[in-house]
């Protein structure tokens, strides 16, 4: 893309995932109000970098009742589950565990079809950087009933893993997701998303049917970048994670990103203040946004040396694919 070209353009059929329930885009940080709600004007930087469609996650009940609701209200997709880190709220839960992913399976049936619609089981699965939030027998006991759901509803997995590979893989094996994904016992697959593994981890996922969903953080390290180099073309899409898993001068996907034109890097990496100076119309510094899929995208190409429209278009494909999704119905 030169510099002259219309900086969107070549994101104009892309989506991305985002958790857009999180309270910092409503201006709370840590349960402190810093500044206005300004969700539509990070919408609106998103349409400007030619977003068409979003993948809002679920990270916990509460967390996936309020990415249907925002779906619904915008035309996006979603999808429900509980982050392995929120594994204790199965527990915690008035009437247990069975009465927390009832409230689960509810939500998705009365959602699996019209604006809004859930088009993924999670986000699930095994976080063991992390465990003074939930213990590993938790957090593997709540993901095989989520890896339940997805079979009994025929919906591809919205996937977690760190530093828990062989417990994540063994466990989607004993469910059924070996060389089909899962499909004879009803499964879609799904996608690791955040993916940050290594070479053998891209192997090993790629012949289980898995595919594999890259942001700032997946492009961290000269590693990471090795690793999704590995990574099967119509097996990679691309991601925000935003409000998190920003690219950032530290990272390997630098020196990819220090081509980026000026006029495509102020629509994708918009100038920001930070929260205690927020104004209006400004991005705020430290909050991943959705527009910036266009930087992910950029720096993936770069690495995989194919053109911005390559690498955006074949994720956009596959990702339909996977998901079955299309562009929102209404302007963001």
């Amino acid at each position: 893309m030169s510099a002259e070209a219309e900086p969107s353009a070549f994101l104009e059929r892309l989506k991305f995932i985002v958790n857009l329930t999180d309270p910092v885009f409503r201006g709370i940080y840590h349960g402190h109000k810093k500044h206005d709600d300004d969700m539509h004007a990070v919408l609106e930087r998103a349409q400007n970098a030619g977003v068409k469609s979003m993948i809002i996650t679920g990270t916990s009940l509460s967390e996936s009742r309020e990415a249907v609701r925002l779906a619904k209200e915008f035309g996006f997709f979603c999808t429900v589950g509980c982050h392995p880190i929120r594994s204790r709220e199965f527990e915690t839960f008035e009437g247990g565990p069975v009465a927390y992913l009832q409230e689960l399976d509810d939500l998705i049936r009365e959602n699996l079809e019209g604006r809004g619609r859930v088009v993924a089981i999670g986000e699930c699965g095994l976080d063991y950087d992390r465990l003074q939030f939930s213990s590993m027998e938790a957090q593997k006991q709540f993901f095989r009933m989520q890896v339940g759901l997805a079979k009994k509803y025929r919906l591809p997995l919205f996937l977690h893993s760190r530093n828990a590979h062989a417990d994540f893989v063994r466990i989607l094996r004993e469910q059924g997701f070996g060389t089909d994904g899962g499909r004879d016992l009803g499964g879609k697959g799904g996608v690791v998303h955040s993916f940050t593994g290594t070479k053998d981890e891209v192997v090993e996922l790629d012949s289980m049917g898995f595919h594999f969903s890259v942001n700032g953080c997946g492009m961290k390290t000269s590693e990471n970048v090795e690793a999704l180099k590995a990574i099967p073309r119509d097996r990679l899409m691309l991601e925000t994670d935003a409000p998190w898993c920003a690219c950032t001068r530290t990272h390997a996907s630098k020196v990819y990103l220090d081509s980026l034109p000026d006029d495509a890097r102020a629509v994708y990496l918009p100038a920001a203040v930070r929260a205690e100076r927020f104004t209006a119309g400004k991005a705020v510094k430290g909050r991943n946004e959705p527009c910036a899929v266009g930087a992910v995208a950029w720096a993936v190409a770069g690495a995989l040396g194919t053109s911005v429209e390559e690498a955006g278009g074949r994720a956009w494909a596959t990702t339909v694919g996977l998901f079955g999704i299309e562009e929102t119905e209404t302007e963001l």
